[in-house]
């Protein structure tokens, strides 16, 4: 097990589906204390993200197929806006589509990640975009 972490890290999980997003939740916090938001969409997402009252987070774990702005739509704002931009985002979504991945990286994902189907699998993918993002990559200190 590694360190804890100096601080505890916000992420913001822009997912619509209810049972992915608990099984999300229950990953990260396994590890220890996260500051978890989680959203339906790509708008609730902006909107949170533009809101000078909440915490800019740290990372976004964005899945792709949602209603009223998909995944895809709110990773081609978000990596335009030079406020956001620099947020990394991680594609967690059940398309392993070419076009898909090709896109997400073309609108400049952090990472693209397909969702496990075995249960155990899916935990252990979360896991690892947990571990790498608290362990492994130097985040900026928060303003």
């Amino acid at each position: 097990m590694a360190a804890a972490a100096i601080r505890p890290y916000d992420v913001l999980l822009v997912e619509d589906d209810v049972a992915d997003a608990m099984l999300i939740q229950d990953a990260l916090t396994e590890r220890g204390t996260r500051n978890l938001t989680q959203v339906p969409d790509g708008i609730a997402a902006l909107e949170y993200l533009r809101d000078p009252e909440k915490e800019r987070p740290d990372l976004i774990v964005l899945d792709l197929n949602m209603p009223r702005m998909n995944g895809r739509e709110f990773l081609a704002v978000v990596k335009e806006d030079t406020d956001l931009r620099t947020i990394p985002v991680v594609v967690l979504t059940t398309s392993a589509a070419p076009d898909d991945v090709t896109g997400a990286y073309h609108h400049h994902a952090n990472a693209y990640v397909t969702k496990p189907v075995n249960l155990e699998d899916f935990e252990a993918a979360v896991r690892s975009i947990d571990a790498f993002y608290l362990d492994i990559a130097v985040r900026p200190p928060k303003a």
